[in-house]
């Protein structure tokens, strides 16, 4: 559900490309294969020092949730796009060095019927899991009706399962069969475990799985949705983002939305804990929407998206933060849409979704920048 806060871009503000020949061959993204050294650099704005090169992916739609292979070299990622026959979120795979056109589409895993969201890889790199609705229906579930009090919300589909596809597409195995929403799973480093976000309990906590969808546990317990977890880089913390009620009035908020299927992502702040939930602690403090964290690769450092600059929540930039809560730094500047952000196993380079370079539209593409701390 991290994806649904395009639709808040969108209704807070919210190109052409050098076509070339993929280098599916290439195991790091070093741009050769896509864009001239003038045109990467041209992508880098003012203040964004620790990008050495950025390169762009897609052009067009609503790309999202970008995430390695665990050997580098492919991204799966989700993206709405009417030209793709995709009016809600499908499951794509792409080279690191393929880029993808207007009038292009990338290889489909998903069924194309129903939602999905978050997709990652599974140790191998043959097989993927990701969230879809499809059980319920092929068409897309209906998003909110605006609603008279004005609050942005996200919904909470009660039709969301976990599944696991090879890069062809079929469905191989159904991983979640809890009533509620079962989604936003991701994948340890280490290839053991699967981290993910369950209603099975009445409440949105945190839960983890053995990697063939056995030994499910519990992980967080307190009230308020936890979500947009993954793995420390040795596979043994967790970072999340989580809006937790605390006052009479938030609770009972809360609970009220959540009895309608819907949640409220204006409030979140981020939180890390051991793999069993124990030692706990929240490292932002910032206000706003504080989202989409993932670990750097030294392990000590948290990168993310964030509004908290803006009152009007609007526009996000990426930051970074150590995992005790100090050094925030902020990491890009394009003063529209970046978020997304997750590093390549390897450290050397980071992916994210930006509103960059889209001519003054809405559509929010995949970037890869080379790292450099």
């Amino acid at each position: 559900m991290k994806k649904y806060l395009f639709l808040l871009v969108v209704l807070v503000a919210l190109a052409s490309c050098k076509d070339s020949k993929p280098d599916t061959h290439s195991k790091h993204p070093d741009g050769k294969a896509s864009a001239s050294a003038k045109h990467l650099d041209s992508l880098i704005l003012e203040g964004e020092t620790h990008f050495k090169s950025l390169r762009q992916l897609t052009f067009g739609g609503d790309n999202a949730e970008a995430y390695w292979s665990f050997d580098d070299t492919k991204l799966v990622f989700q993206a709405r796009n009417e030209d793709w026959n995709a009016p809600c979120d499908q499951i794509y795979v792409t080279g690191v060095n393929e880029t993808w056109p207007k009038g292009k589409m990338p290889p489909l895993l998903s069924t194309g019927k129903g939602r999905t969201t978050c997709s990652y890889f599974l140790p191998g790199d043959t097989t993927i899991l990701y969230a879809s609705t499809h059980l319920a229906g092929d068409a897309c579930p209906p998003l909110p009706a605006k609603r008279a009090d004005h609050k942005y919300v996200w919904p909470i589909y009660k039709s969301f399962d976990i599944f696991v596809a090879d890069l062809k597409g079929n469905i191989l195995k159904q991983l979640t069969n809890e009533p509620g929403y079962d989604a936003e799973a991701t994948v340890s480093p280490k290839g053991d475990k699967i981290v993910f976000t369950s209603m099975r309990t009445g409440d949105l906590e945190l839960f983890t799985m053995d990697i063939d969808g056995s030994h499910v546990k519990q992980v967080t317990h307190e009230l308020g949705y936890d979500g947009g977890a993954f793995f420390s880089p040795d596979g043994t913390q967790l970072i999340f983002r989580s809006s937790r009620p605390k006052t009479k009035e938030e609770i009972k908020e809360y609970k009220d939305l959540l009895k309608e299927g819907l949640v409220t992502p204006t409030q979140m702040e981020l939180y890390i804990c051991n793999v069993d939930g124990s030692d706990l602690r929240q490292i932002t403090h910032l206000g706003n929407a504080n989202w989409a964290p993932f670990f750097h690769p030294s392990g000590k450092k948290v990168i993310f998206a964030s509004n908290y600059e803006y009152e009007r929540g609007f526009p996000f930039n990426l930051y970074m933060i150590n995992t005790d809560g100090t050094g925030l730094e902020k990491i890009t500047a394009s003063g529209m849409f970046d978020a997304f952000p997750v590093f390549s196993n390897d450290g050397k380079y980071l992916v994210f979704s930006s509103n960059r370079n889209n001519g003054g539209g809405h559509d929010t593409n995949l970037f890869i920048a080379e790292w450099q701390d």
